[in-house]
């Protein structure tokens, strides 16, 4: 298949995702407003479903790997497209996001956002911004669910480097749970920017928990160096060399 008509399927199939994201909206906002389980059950149907059309449309195959956790547990995820959080959030019971503030004030994303119990967070002060995340992840745990974090803070491109953020760390010392790395490479065929999704097999994995206990730096240490070391060996694997890519700073 062509550069270009692959392109312009991508186009399509962009425009077809947003399209069913507020077709989805409408139809499942009554029951998403009387019920936490309508907005669980429409984001359920179109992660899945948007997985699937990719796959139809696109020749891009999503693949879950490893053993999905299902009881209370922090998730922090490599995080290079939006194809990560489908994948994530299909794989396990309930997921719930810590994500950017300013996402509670987008069209149906925001309304889906709250009922799920995502977390949003400022990125502002520093300090008082993981302080305010530990006090609404506290509030949350009336609610049962898989907090999902991203401890690089957003989304990184193949390759590139980008240091792991302290917040992460911080919930799991006072959360006192296990946390289960993610690694992925996603981004080589769904990439942060851009239209064009690429043929092939987009792979999330789910590694070995780390148990809760640890001190600080070595959290960071072994979860920074569980979560890249896979992830490389995930894009190496579909043909792209890590290494390769320069440092941006």
């Amino acid at each position: 298949m062509s550069n270009a008509l692959q392109w312009l399927l991508s186009l399509i199939f962009v425009i077809l995702i947003y399209l069913w994201m507020a077709v989805l909206g409408i139809v499942f906002t009554p029951y998403a407003v009387v019920s936490k389980r309508g907005a669980l059950r429409a984001c359920k149907v179109y992660a899945r479903s948007t997985v699937w059309l990719a796959r139809r449309m696109l020749g891009l195959r999503g693949e879950v790997r490893g053993a999905v956790p299902t009881g209370e547990v922090m998730i922090a995820a490599k995080h290079q497209s939006f194809l990560d959080i489908l994948l994530i959030f299909d794989a396990v019971p309930h997921a719930k996001f810590i994500m950017k503030r300013e996402l509670l004030w987008t069209p149906v994303i925001g309304l889906f956002a709250k009922r799920l119990g995502c977390i949003p967070v400022n990125r502002g002060k520093r300090g008082a911004a993981i302080a305010r995340m530990v006090q609404d992840v506290a509030a949350e745990f009336s609610e049962p669910g898989q907090l999902v974090i991203y401890p690089q803070g957003t989304r990184v491109a193949p390759g590139v480097r980008k240091p792991y953020k302290a917040g992460t760390a911080v919930l799991y010392g006072a959360l006192g749970q296990a946390c289960v790395p993610v690694a992925t490479n996603v981004g080589l065929f769904w990439p942060r920017k851009g239209i064009l999704r690429k043929r092939g097999l987009a792979v999330v994995e789910f590694l070995d928990p780390i148990a809760p206990g640890l001190e600080r730096d070595a959290f960071m240490s072994q979860l920074e160096e569980t979560i890249e070391s896979r992830s490389n060996a995930l894009m190496r694997e579909a043909g792209f060399d890590p290494d390769g890519v320069p440092d941006p700073t």
